[in-house]
């Protein structure tokens, strides 16, 4: 096992519990901001948060999340993240059910707070398949999106193009690019606990197998295209940035 800081990589980790606050957290507010607009308009009427505003304020709130905490968690928010750095070989396989598990109480509270607060709906702010889009395609398509996504994540977090900072540009500002074209499609999700957290609340899980089965095999096939940039993971810098440097 690797040294990681004042702990070792695979090993205990004295701060556990403060990454596993971080996944809640962060996810809960990522959530928040994306199934909130939707909400929003149906609770207040009139269409008063436009698409464009609805794509791109995720994006941005991603973008703040991974700066205020990425040092924490390495703000996954998301469990192809979580898998994807797993198979990559930049975290540890024993604590990715810890993670998604706080994934999925971030998503299910956000769910939870914006049906309390502002009341039931029918199927706003959930992703849905577009007019004249079934479930196998929107699942193409969330394969193909979530693998633009994933690339990212993975490029930005490698020693060949570790960017600090910027990642957290690079990543939000792909969230909501492409949000902007294509959310029509599929709602733009890329992120199964967003998808089926407040799914699960509503009790609409529909068309729900596109939103898991199109995120989780866009996994493998982002992990093969970061090898075949990048070559094999388990790097010093890309395991600091999946794992959070801070202990």
């Amino acid at each position: 096992m690797a040294a990681h800081g004042d702990y070792v990589v695979g090993g205990p980790d004295p701060v556990w519990w403060r990454r596993i606050f971080g996944e809640v957290f962060g996810t809960f507010f990522l959530v928040l901001v994306s199934a909130g607009p939707g909400v929003v308009n149906q609770r207040i009427g009139d269409e008063v948060i436009s698409r464009t505003a609805a794509v791109v304020a995720p994006g941005l709130m991603l973008s703040s999340i991974i700066l205020f905490m990425g040092a924490c968690s390495g703000a996954h928010l998301n469990p192809s993240v979580t898998l994807a750095f797993a198979l990559r070989r930049d975290f540890p396989w024993p604590r990715v059910p810890s993670y998604l598990a706080a994934q999925f109480t971030g998503a299910v509270t956000a769910g939870a707070l914006l049906a309390g607060l502002l009341g039931g709906h029918d199927t706003a702010g959930l992703t849905l398949p577009g007019p004249g889009i079934g479930t196998p395609l929107a699942l193409v398509w969330e394969l193909i999106l979530t693998v633009g996504l994933l690339s990212t994540v993975l490029g930005t977090a490698s020693a060949a193009q570790n960017v600090g900072p910027m990642a957290a540009v690079a990543i939000g500002g792909y969230l909501a690019l492409a949000g902007l074209w294509a959310s029509p499609l599929t709602g733009a999700s890329m992120n199964i606990a967003r998808s089926l957290g407040p799914a699960l609340v509503y009790g609409q899980p529909k068309a729900w197998w596109a939103y898991l089965f199109g995120p989780l095999l866009a996994v493998p096939v982002a992990v093969g295209a970061a090898k075949m940039l990048r070559g094999p993971g388990g790097g010093r810098i890309s395991r600091n940035t999946a794992q959070g440097t801070d202990h």
